[in-house]
């Protein structure tokens, strides 16, 4: 019986062994497939661009109260040759100095194909928004001496799809510069009462 027990003692660190070899290898071939497939579709983020700004209303109060209403166009492209883009939710909305001015306005969930282009023009609207009286000092400081730097902010669930395979949902974040010269009456365009449109062509900052 000493003999049996010696034995199967010995088989069991052989066995441990055999079962970490065998994780190892499946892990490396996991990782190794992984690789190969991020070489031969080589996957890019989407591009944004915010293309223009036009501004109906942008008035602040003495109370630090600021009321906007402006349309931005932003266009994204799918640079990807093999990938293509789910957009399951898609917020847009307006930040002075990393403060939000403006409610979220919600684009309609889409699908991006391959090297596809797709343009959005939003309302973003805030409705006597308070912000901090910091905020609204330098505010009214920036537009008395004509430009006021906005961020146009996206904020969403992208999924992506490789043939008939889709992936899970990631975090897209975009930040779209938009710097609004106010004091320049050549530097916008009326299109309506009281209305400015800005062309500005800005490339965004997009995170995944």
């Amino acid at each position: 019986m000493s003999k049996e027990c010696v034995h199967h003692s010995k088989k069991r660190p052989k066995l441990i062994r055999r079962i970490y070899a065998g994780i190892l290898i499946f892990l490396f071939l996991v990782l190794l497939t992984i690789l190969l497939i991020w070489a031969i579709l080589q996957p890019t983020k989407p591009k944004f661009v915010i293309q223009d700004a036009t501004v109906y209303l942008f008035n602040i109060t003495a109370a630090n109260f600021i009321s906007s209403s402006i349309q931005v166009t932003v266009s994204s492209r799918n640079p990807n040759d093999k990938i293509g883009v789910y957009y399951d939710r898609l917020d847009v909305y307006a930040v002075y100095r990393n403060q939000q001015i403006t409610l979220r306005t919600g684009i309609q969930p889409t699908y991006q194909g391959h090297n596809d282009l797709n343009i959005w023009s939003p309302f973003l609207v805030g409705n006597s928004v308070p912000i901090s009286p910091y905020n609204g000092a330098a505010l009214n400081q920036d537009q008395a001496v004509g430009t006021v730097q906005l961020s146009i902010k996206l904020d969403g669930r992208v999924r992506f799809k490789v043939g008939t395979f889709i992936s899970g949902r990631y975090h897209l974040n975009v930040d779209c510069p938009a710097a609004i010269m106010f004091g320049n009456p050549t530097a916008g365009v009326i299109v309506g009462n009281n209305a400015v449109k800005y062309q500005l062509v800005r490339p965004c900052s997009v995170s995944v």
